[in-house]
């Protein structure tokens, strides 16, 4: 699953970096503990006069179809297994397909102990990661979203049995393209990144309290020994 990941690249370098226009109305702080909610970072393709454009923009993390009503539930997740099929996500798949930016996520691990350990999982390299996700406009210039998980690669299948949907960098583009709106079409043109990009490693219990949004949090604990590649 992915319930909690955090965000600290300036939105104004994600947007030139990977050349979005950025639709937000101040740079955001740093985030070390995004927690569905709240309002996340969006990366999504918007029709204007003369066709598409792509823009960063701010969105609800908990997906909210307009034709649900409001006692209808707004998922933070939609599984990779059936979000093409899904009656609540298939016509955001088929059209509004986006990608969310991460430095990285928290899974929590069942100990011996009886309680749950926080692992930190992030790229090896440094670089930032893209979810793939779902939105849904929600009126007055607000839209709703999801991140969609799938199994965990088996090196991190230790941890949690699920995990967001992370694509390699070359796919971006393909999974936003408007073009292709059946799941085979999709399934053809995008794919997920390598597990043994990612390394993962144990981090403060600090993390589970969403109030606590500081650097400390993706810090290691314990022995280095800990730590894992995927």
């Amino acid at each position: 699953m992915c319930g909690r990941y955090s965000l600290h690249a300036p939105h104004s370098d994600i947007a030139s970096r990977y050349q979005y226009q950025e639709d937000w109305l101040a740079d955001a702080m740093p985030r070390y503990n995004v927690a569905p909610g709240t309002d996340i970072a969006l990366l999504a393709m918007l029709e204007c006069g003369t066709g598409t454009v792509s823009v960063l923009m701010p969105a609800h993390w908990g997906f909210h179809p307009q034709r649900a009503d409001a006692k209808a539930p707004s998922p933070i997740n939609a599984r990779a297994e059936k979000v093409a099929t899904s009656p609540y996500f298939r016509n955001a798949f088929q059209t509004r397909r986006a990608l969310v930016p991460a430095n990285g996520w928290y899974e929590w691990r069942a100990t011996d102990a009886g309680d749950k350990q926080p692992y930190y999982i992030t790229l090896a390299d440094g670089e930032l990661l893209m979810f793939a996700g779902l939105w849904e406009p929600a009126g007055d210039d607000r839209a709703t979203a999801a991140i969609i998980t799938q199994p965990a690669v088996s090196a991190l299948q230790h941890i949690h049995p699920r995990m967001p949907t992370v694509l390699a960098p070359e796919c971006w583009a393909s999974w936003m393209d408007p073009k292709f709106t059946e799941r085979d079409q999709v399934r053809k043109v995008v794919r997920p990144l390598p597990g043994d990009c990612l390394i993962a490693y144990p981090v403060s219990k600090r993390v589970n309290r969403p109030v606590n949004d500081d650097p400390e949090l993706i810090e290691p604990v314990g022995s280095v020994g800990n730590n894992s590649k995927a």
